[in-house]
């Protein structure tokens, strides 16, 4: 993950947890989780302060949380302490062994990352499922060059065959860019199934 965003967010985690938590609940991204997703165990990649991760968890699948910033897994452990949270990071995920979740949820964290690390996040994403899991993929749409926000995050502007093309082994099951309803921000959002 990019350094100065990663700073970010660590320094101020518990000012962005408390954004997170004021916005409207996500039902877009229930609703789509909830068409796709199987039961079983699913890691959300890029947890922040566990929002999604409690909420998957309480609507039947037993959810990891996974971040690179250990201020805002501080967070999501005080906020959530009946459910497990573990450092790691995009893109290569080396923390988490390859099939082990049967879905993965990373929701607006691969703009992030450096334009080159963005096929190998995917890629990675992928590894982790079992044959048939299902990947939630979204990032925030930039348009033009890189932006950084006023708090230092980088918001890489990548041509989305980056994410797409180490997609091609799987079956795409939706594809779509709209705003979000939790954040209101343009989101790419795609969710694929591991064949094999």
């Amino acid at each position: 993950m990019d350094k100065t965003t990663l700073a970010a967010y660590d320094r101020g985690a518990a000012s962005f947890a408390s954004d997170w938590e004021a916005q409207p609940a996500p039902t877009d991204l229930h609703a789509l989780v909830q068409q796709y997703f199987r039961p079983g165990i699913t890691a959300d990649i890029g947890c922040g302060a566990g929002r999604d991760t409690a909420w998957l968890d309480a609507n039947g699948f037993p959810a990891q949380g996974f971040d690179a910033s250990e201020g805002l897994l501080a967070e999501a452990r005080r906020r959530y302490p009946h459910l497990r949270f573990s450092r790691a990071m995009l893109p290569a995920l080396v923390e988490i062994a390859d099939e082990t979740f049967t879905n993965v949820l990373c929701e607006t964290v691969i703009m992030h990352l450096a334009p080159g690390d963005v096929s190998l996040a995917v890629r990675r994403l992928l590894a982790i499922l079992v044959p048939g899991g299902t990947l939630y993929l979204s990032w925030r749409v930039t348009e033009g060059s890189d932006r950084r926000d006023e708090h230092g995050r980088l918001y890489a502007a990548f041509d989305p065959a980056l994410a797409l093309t180490p997609l091609a082994s799987a079956e795409l099951l939706h594809d779509e860019q709209c705003g979000s309803l939790s954040s209101g921000k343009l989101i790419r959002r795609i969710v694929a199934r591991r064949t094999g």
